[in-house]
């Protein structure tokens, strides 16, 4: 008997990323302007958290649309080590579930 079925699930986790790619992004371009406009900043401990939580796809666009934290190596080893968890995590629920 199966409880818990990922196929009706990934609709769900697909619309997750989405939306926290869009928040990400949004994050990133807050930030920017602060930046240009001399004003607070985001905390980039904010900026990795939504990348952990699934906001990846949309701060890597953002990094290069914006042209924003993407020169910052100490910020880019942090970065793809949280999209490599997310991954990593998203692979185990996949296969666990399947």
């Amino acid at each position: 008997m199966v409880f818990f079925d990922v196929g009706n699930w990934l609709g769900w986790i697909a619309g997750g990323y989405l939306l926290m790619s869009i928040v990400a992004f949004i994050a990133y371009a807050v930030d920017k302007s602060a930046a240009k406009n001399n004003r607070w900043r985001t905390q980039e401990s904010t900026l990795h958290f939504l990348g952990l939580l699934g906001g990846w796809p949309g701060a890597l666009l953002a990094q290069w649309v914006l042209r924003h934290k993407s020169k910052k190596a100490a910020f880019m080893v942090v970065f793809w080590a949280t999209v490599l968890i997310n991954c990593v995590a998203l692979a185990w629920f996949l296969m666990r579930w399947r």
